[in-house]
């Protein structure tokens, strides 16, 4: 079983591939979902956690539901 560290790690990575599917940098997620560049980049990389909200934001602008981002491959 994966511990909390490589589970943030992982959830970091699914975002920022589907970012990646969409064609959008991490400046327009963040102008999508109201937050900084840095705070992507941070949420991204397993540096920062993020919020419940903040996560359902991220969905809503990719256009993912939620549970994919937890699917770790």
């Amino acid at each position: 079983m994966l511990n909390t560290e490589a589970k943030r790690k992982l959830l970091g990575t699914n975002i920022a591939k589907y970012r990646k599917q969409k064609r959008l940098s991490q400046n327009q997620l963040a102008e999508l979902v109201d937050v900084s560049r840095e705070h992507i980049a941070k949420v991204e990389t397993a540096r920062r956690n993020m919020s419940m909200n903040l996560l359902f934001n991220i969905s809503s602008a990719l256009n993912i539901p939620e549970y994919k981002f937890f699917i770790f491959e």
